[in-house]
């Protein structure tokens, strides 16, 4: 049952305090376990006698499952309860990540980490819906505020907490840190946060749609990390399956009734454009953070620490000025950030060609993790913007959640993909010399996918279409967003409708 607590919280209650604890605490340990197990891969690589397939897919096997089933996670929250799916995924995440801690071989951690992915599938989307349908409306910008605020400090935390876990006590730790954490998240919960639910949903849930998406992706992941390998016919098999497997899905989400993926919401030519740029930008991140903390640590001598302080800036620069960003997207129409954005992120990663032997932090690293943070400024934000406005209001948390998947798997293919295009295979990842040429390789390509979504951005998006008259338009909550993970998942509850027309926006924003 719904309690009577749903809906009418005040942000400045005692009660209202512990909810947003819960959430930042339980959704801090998805962001977390997303970013901080770079830092750990050359170290996990060397304990365990992995190659770099096998530490590819200790990323990928967490994407894998999280893209795959997040849009689930969340129907699921709307119809039997966001506080007990949520508490649901904590558990699930906090026993998956215990198993990662103990895995004695790469297969049992890539395992466990699969498993952590479907925590993480159904925590996600609860944390920031539970804070929508529980707080009053007028408090709902606050708690947004401050979960977004804590949020952001964990995420710079996490880089600087995970190096120095692997450097002291091990790279176990990073995993063994979240089974206190979910202990404390469940009890908080389990005693402040009020069960909701959406009393609308109805019908049967897509799961077969979900586990097209999980497989089709899967697929094609196995092909693109086993390519570096070799061409072998196994690679072309498993690359056919996922492409077939994808073309299943497509028809199976045009056929039901309810489907995971409306592909409706495709007919916007906007929406359908800013995913593709969601495509090319957020594959360009993960094979940045993928590879970057490599060559730190086996070419430039740094510690799992020192690697970790390195993607500080860009974590603080998007804490601090995110906001910013959002309210100069909303004056000045989404069309040049998304332009500008992803051309500064390419500049600081070309600057990232200049990192090599015995590298400065102060004038190679330092610079171009600067610099690409300023662009992941002015990008992040005006693209959920976008996403949002491209949608009617009562649709923004499916496109929100399309969209977060979307990143998601950007980032999947990209981690899978980007060493086979470099040649880098095997044990090479502990060589030097072959990291070295690998990774300017591979910043050369991630440069170009960035300018390839800014100029898609600036091809597609224009000044007034976040406005449009047939429509009302969706307004984004300031969410904070650690641009490596993903765009912020909307949940999209109780929206209040723009009146239709002329007065719904304006060409300078939504």
């Amino acid at each position: 049952m719904e309690t009577d607590d749903a809906g009418a919280l005040r942000i400045g209650t005692p009660q209202g305090r512990w909810v947003v604890l819960a959430t930042v605490l339980g959704s801090s340990m998805a962001m977390l376990d997303g970013t901080v197990v770079n830092v750990a891969l050359p170290r996990i690589g060397e304990d365990l006698g992995a190659s770099l397939a096998a530490l590819q897919w200790t990323l990928n096997a967490y994407l894998l499952t999280l893209a795959g089933l997040i849009l689930l996670g969340g129907a699921l929250g709307d119809r039997y309860g966001r506080r007990r799916v949520f508490l649901i995924g904590v558990c699930w995440f906090a026993a998956a990540s215990a198993v990662c801690a103990a895995a004695p071989d790469v297969g049992v951690l890539i395992a466990a980490r699969a498993l952590q992915g479907i925590g993480g599938a159904l925590l996600t989307p609860g944390s920031l819906a539970m804070l929508q349908a529980t707080f009053r409306p007028d408090d709902r910008s606050a708690a947004v505020g401050l979960w977004s605020g804590l949020g952001g400090v964990a995420a710079a935390v996490g880089p600087f907490l995970g190096g120095w876990l692997v450097d002291g006590p091990g790279w176990r730790w990073i995993f063994l840190l979240n089974v206190p954490l979910a202990a404390v998240v469940l009890a908080v919960s389990l005693r402040h946060v009020p069960e909701s639910r959406d009393e609308s949903a109805t019908g049967s849930f897509d799961v077969a749609g979900a586990v097209l998406a999980a497989l089709a992706l899967g697929g094609v992941t196995y092909a693109l990390t086993a390519a570096g390998e070799g061409l072998s016919p196994v690679v072309w098999l498993s690359g056919a399956a996922g492409l077939l497997l994808g073309a299943v899905f497509i028809a199976v989400e045009r056929r039901t009734p309810h489907p995971m993926l409306p592909l409706e919401l495709f007919s916007s030519r906007l929406f359908t454009a800013v995913n593709l740029v969601t495509l090319c930008v957020y594959a360009a991140f993960s094979g940045v953070f993928f590879l970057l903390v490599v060559q730190l640590q086996t070419v430039s001598g740094f510690t799992p620490l020192t690697s970790g302080l390195a993607l500080l800036p860009i974590t603080v620069l998007m804490l601090a000025l995110s906001a910013r960003a959002g309210r100069l997207g909303k004056r000045i129409g989404p069309r040049l950030p998304l332009f500008l954005g992803p051309l500064v992120c390419a500049t600081g990663v070309l600057l990232m060609l200049r990192i090599g032997p015995d590298a400065s932090y102060w004038t190679e690293v330092l610079p171009a993790t600067t610099v690409m943070g300023c662009g992941m400024v002015l990008l992040v934000a005006p693209l959920t913007a976008t996403v949002l406005a491209a949608v009617e209001v009562r649709r923004a948390g499916i496109a929100s959640g399309v969209n977060n998947a979307a990143a998601r798997a950007a980032g999947l293919l990209a981690v899978a993909a980007l060493p086979a295009l470099s040649g880098l295979s095997g044990d090479a990842y502990q060589v030097p010399a072959s990291v070295d040429a690998a990774f300017r390789t591979s910043m050369l390509i991630c440069a170009g996918l960035l300018v390839t979504g800014g100029l898609l951005a600036l091809a597609t998006v224009r000044g007034n279409v976040l406005a449009p008259e047939d429509h009302p338009v969706a307004e984004p909550d300031a969410a904070w967003s650690c641009g490596a993970c993903g765009p912020p998942i909307d949940p999209g509850h109780e929206r209040p409708e723009k009146p239709r027309g002329p007065a719904a926006g304006s060409a300078t924003g939504p």
